[in-house]
């Protein structure tokens, strides 16, 4: 079992950057790839980036990338995302989850509100 708790969203303007953490409970945190999804008002959740168990390997959607960085702490269980150049579209709540077999997200943690306004 995994407990995933988010933090770090907030109310920023175009261009400024924001830094979300995910704090993981249990033993078994560095096992797991981690993800972080998004859902903005009235459209479906989209995955944003991921992260390999070692932290070795990261993935990220094209809207994404060059803009974001996802890292992970395993000795503090936590993930990060550092968003930079925020734009409006990237208002959501973002989530965090941890993947299991062929990706599949097994838990999630409860989401934070980030909002960028132009």
């Amino acid at each position: 079992q995994v407990q995933l708790v988010e933090s770090g969203g907030g109310l920023v303007q175009a261009g400024d950057s924001l830094r979300l953490s995910c704090a993981a409970s249990g033993r078994t945190f560095s096992s797991y790839p981690m993800d972080w999804f998004r859902q903005a008002p009235g459209k479906e959740r989209e995955f944003v980036a991921s992260i390999s168990a070692s932290g070795g390997s990261t993935y990220y959607a094209g809207s994404v990338k060059g803009r974001f960085t996802i890292s992970r702490d395993n000795a503090k269980n936590t993930v990060y995302l550092q968003m930079s150049s925020l734009k409006p579209e990237d208002t959501a709540i973002y989530y965090c989850g941890a993947a299991g077999i062929g990706g599949h997200i097994d838990y999630w943690g409860q989401g934070t509100q980030v909002t960028v306004s132009s």
